[in-house]
C-alpha cells in the first residue's frame, strides 16, 4: 500500500520534475508523473516514475497523494491542469500538504539589467510571460491549498547547455547592448523544491537562480574555452539566426535576486555560478 504521505503527483513530468524525482526517489518516495506520449512510459518507469497518461487517466481517478508539482505552461486558454482537473485538486485540498508551481523569471519584465526581487512589480514583456502571471494568480487564489510558486531563470543541465551546440558547429555568440540573463541549474531547481517541500510556508513566491547573472555571449565564450575551440562568430542580435521563441527571450534583460532561498529554506546552491555547473556538466559527459 502507498505511503500518501510520502507520495507527489508530478503533472506534466519535464526536466524540472525528472530532477526533483531523482532525489525523491531514493529517499523512499512515490512519484507519479503525467505524460501525454505512452511512448515515455518505459523511460518514466526506468527512473522509479510511476507514470499516467494525461489527461485521460487523471480524470478517470486522482491518485492519493500529499503532494503536486505542476510543471505545466499556460496556453492561450490558460493554465491546463486547472483548465482540466480544478475540481478534483480542490477536493483533495484536506489531505494536501504542498503543492508547487512552477513559473518564470519571465514575468518580471525588462529591467535594463537591473536587479528584480520577489516583491517586484510583475511587468512582463511577452504574451507568454502575461500568460504566466495569470496563471500564478489563478493557483495563488486557491487559498484553500498550500500553493507554491517557484519563479525559474533560465533552466540548463545534462544534455540542455552549450556544448552540443558548439560540437554541431551551431552555436552563435549573441551580441545585444546590456543583456543579461540569471540562470539556474536543473539540480538547483530540484534542491529548492525539495527544501520548499520540507518547509511548507503556502502563498509564498520564490526566485530560483544563481548567483551570477552574465550576458550570453559570456557563457558561450567559456564553454568553447573548456572544449579547446575557438568561439563562434559575434553576431548582433538584430540578424542572428533564432526562433521566435528563442528571440523573445531577448526582449527581457535583468539580474534576479535569490536571498529568499536561501534566507528562508536553507539552500545552499550546488552551483552558485555559470562557470562552476559547466566544469561539472564536461567531466560528467566524460565519465
Amino acid at each position: 500500500m502507498t505511503d500518501t504521505s510520502k507520495t507527489l503527483l508530478s503533472l506534466g513530468h519535464g526536466f524540472s520534475a525528472q530532477a526533483l524525482a531523482e532525489r525523491l526517489v531514493p529517499l523512499g518516495w512515490t512519484i507519479i508523473g503525467t505524460t501525454r506520449k505512452p511512448e515515455k512510459f518505459e523511460a518514466m518507469r526506468a527512473a522509479g516514475v510511476t507514470p499516467m497518461l494525461w489527461p485521460d487517466a487523471v480524470k478517470q481517478g486522482m491518485p492519493k497523494v500529499s503532494y503536486i508539482l505542476t510543471s505545466a505552461g499556460p496556453d492561450e486558454d490558460g493554465d491546463p491542469i486547472l483548465r482540466e482537473i480544478k475540481p478534483q485538486i480542490l477536493q483533495m485540498a484536506p489531505q494536501l500538504k504542498w503543492v508547487g508551481y512552477l513559473s518564470t523569471t519571465g514575468v518580471y519584465g525588462d529591467h535594463d539589467g537591473g536587479w528584480v526581487d520577489e516583491t517586484s512589480p510583475l511587468d512582463p514583456a511577452t504574451i507568454r510571460g502575461q500568460r504566466r502571471v495569470e496563471a500564478e494568480e489563478e493557483w495563488l487564489s486557491l487559498t484553500d491549498l498550500p500553493v507554491h510558486v517557484f519563479r525559474l531563470a533560465g533552466i540548463y543541465g545534462p544534455g540542455r547547455g552549450p556544448f552540443a551546440k558548439l560540437r554541431k558547429g551551431i552555436a552563435q555568440r549573441v551580441i545585444k547592448k546590456n543583456q543579461v540573463f540569471s540562470r539556474t541549474h536543473v539540480d538547483d531547481i530540484a534542491q529548492v523544491l525539495h527544501a520548499s517541500i520540507d518547509r511548507p510556508n503556502p502563498g509564498r513566491v520564490y526566485n530560483v537562480c544563481d548567483d551570477d547573472p552574465q550576458p550570453p555571449e559570456v557563457v558561450i565564450e567559456y564553454a568553447a574555452k573548456l572544449l579547446d575551440m575557438p568561439p563562434p562568430p559575434a553576431v548582433p542580435f538584430e540578424t542572428a539566426k533564432m526562433s521566435p521563441m528563442a528571440r523573445s527571450f531577448y526582449s527581457d534583460s535583468k539580474r534576479v535576486r535569490n536571498d529568499r532561498i536561501k534566507d528562508e529554506l536553507g539552500v545552499t546552491l550546488k552551483y552558485p555560478d555559470f562557470k562552476s555547473a559547466l566544469h561539472a556538466m564536461l567531466k560528467e559527459e566524460q565519465a
